[in-house]
C-alpha cells in the first residue's frame, strides 16, 4: 500500500479494461499459456512496434536471453553491453555461456557509445546488444553501421523505452532482434512479462520453438534439443491488452510530464536535465536528472531531502563493471559520472501538473 501522500517514483495505471479481461480468463478457465489473449497481445503489440513478429515471454530477461540463444550466441562469444543498465542486460549474456563486454556510454544520450563500440570490438565478438536508457533511443543507425561492417546481430533492449521513437521509427524493430519487458512500473504493464521482435520469419519460429520446451508442434511431447518455459500467461497477456488500449495515452503522458518538468527546472544551478538528441523522441519512461558536483547537496543528499518530503525517487543503475559478479578492474569515466550523479524523479503517467510543480519546488528549495 502506498504510504499517504508519498509522490512514488512509479506505479500503474490499471483503471482501464485490465480487471474485465484478468476476470475473463478466470471465468473461462484459461489462465496458463494458453488463450486468446496471448496471441491476441503479441498480434497487437507486434503492430503498435511496426514488427512482423512478436513472441511474448515470461519477463524482460528471459526474452533477452531467448533471443541470444535464438541467435546461436554460445560460450566463447563475446556481446558487448552498455555498462550503465540494469543487471539483467549482462545477466542474459551471462545465461547464454557468453562473455559480457561492457561500454562506456555517450556523455550527450547517455546510451551506449558508438565509438566504444567499435573501440572493443574483437575476432570473438557477435552481437551489440543496445539498451535505450530511461526511454532514451540510443544512436541506431551508427550502432547498425558497425555491425554490419563487423558482421555483428543487433538485439534491441528497449525494456524502458515503450513507443520510444528514432527518427519517426519506434524502437523495438530497429535491429536483429528486439526485446521488451512489462514490468509493474514499465509505461505499459502485465505484471511480469516480456516479449522478442522480429521482421525474420524463421528467427520468430525459432523464438517461439524455444520459448516452449522445444517441443516439436509435429509430435507432441517430442523434444529435439534443450529448451525453456519461458511463456507468457493468459491472465498476464489480458492484463496487457487492456494495457495496449492506452498505450499511446500513455507514452503522451510520459513527454508531457517531461516538458512539465524542464519548464519548471529549467536554469536551476547544477542540474543537469533529461536529454533528448535533435533525432529521438524519448518515451520518458523515467525523467533523470543529473546533479552535478556544484549543487548544493548530492545526488544521495537530495534523494534523502526529498524523501523527507514525501517524494520517492532512485538513483541510477551501478554500472556493471563495478559489480562484484563483474568487475574485472577497468574503468568506464562516463558511465561511473553518471551513475554517482543520476537520479529518477517521479514517472507514473498518473502525475498530475500539482504533483510536478511539488516535487519541483522542492528542488528549487534547497537552491534558495
Amino acid at each position: 500500500m502506498t504510504e499517504q501522500n508519498l509522490i512514488p517514483v512509479a506505479e500503474p495505471d490499471l483503471t482501464g479494461n485490465e480487471l474485465e479481461y484478468v476476470s475473463r480468463c478466470v471465468r473461462s478457465g484459461w489462465v496458463s499459456s494458453a488463450g486468446e489473449y496471448v496471441t491476441r497481445f503479441e498480434s497487437e503489440f507486434g503492430k503498435f512496434c511496426a514488427a512482423e513478429h512478436c513472441v511474448a515471454t515470461s519477463n524482460g530477461t528471459v526474452a533477452i536471453h531467448l533471443a541470444l540463444a535464438t541467435l546461436g550466441i554460445q560460450q566463447g562469444d563475446e556481446v558487448l553491453v552498455p555498462s550503465l543498465t540494469f543487471v539483467a542486460s549482462a545477466n542474459a549474456v551471462r545465461y547464454a555461456n557468453a562473455q559480457p563486454v561492457f561500454v562506456d556510454c555517450d556523455p550527450e544520450t547517455w546510451t551506449l557509445s558508438p565509438e566504444d563500440v567499435e573501440r572493443k570490438i574483437t575476432p570473438r565478438t557477435r552481437a551489440i546488444l543496445v539498451v535505450h536508457l530511461y526511454g532514451h533511443p540510443a544512436d541506431m543507425d551508427r550502432i547498425r553501421d558497425i555491425a554490419a561492417r563487423h558482421k555483428l546481430w543487433v538485439i534491441e533492449d528497449a525494456a524502458e523505452a515503450h513507443g520510444a521513437r528514432y527518427r519517426e521509427r519506434r524502437v523495438g524493430n530497429l535491429g536483429t532482434i528486439g526485446t521488451f519487458s512489462f514490468y509493474g512500473n514499465k509505461t505499459i504493464t502485465t505484471g511480469e512479462g516480456g516479449a522478442l521482435l522480429t521482421d525474420d520469419p524463421q528467427l520468430a519460429k525459432r523464438a517461439a520453438f524455444l520459448r516452449d520446451h522445444a517441443m516439436s508442434p509435429e509430435r507432441r511431447y517430442y523434444h529435439s534439443e534443450v529448451g525453456f518455459n519461458y511463456r507468457l500467461t493468459n491472465l498476464q497477456a489480458a492484463l496487457g491488452v487492456a494495457q495496449l488500449e492506452r498505450i499511446e495515452s500513455f507514452v503522451a503522458a510520459k513527454r508531457k510530464h517531461a516538458q512539465h518538468y524542464a519548464r519548471l527546472l529549467a536554469g536551476v544551478p547544477g542540474l543537469t536535465l533529461a536529454p533528448e538528441a535533435p533525432w529521438a523522441e524519448s518515451s520518458y519512461w523515467m525523467y533523470s536528472v543529473l546533479v552535478q558536483d556544484d549543487f548544493p547537496l548530492s545526488r544521495d543528499g537530495l534523494i534523502a531531502h526529498l524523501r523527507a518530503q514525501k517524494i520517492d525517487t532512485r538513483p541510477f543503475f551501478v554500472p556493471m563493471h563495478e559489480l562484484p559478479a563483474y568487475a574485472r578492474g577497468e574503468r568506464l569515466p562516463v558511465a561511473e559520472r553518471l551513475s554517482r550523479q543520476g537520479l529518477n524523479l517521479p514517472s507514473s503517467t498518473t502525475l498530475t501538473e500539482a504533483q510536478i510543480e511539488r516535487v519541483a519546488a522542492a528542488i528549487k528549495s534547497v537552491v534558495r
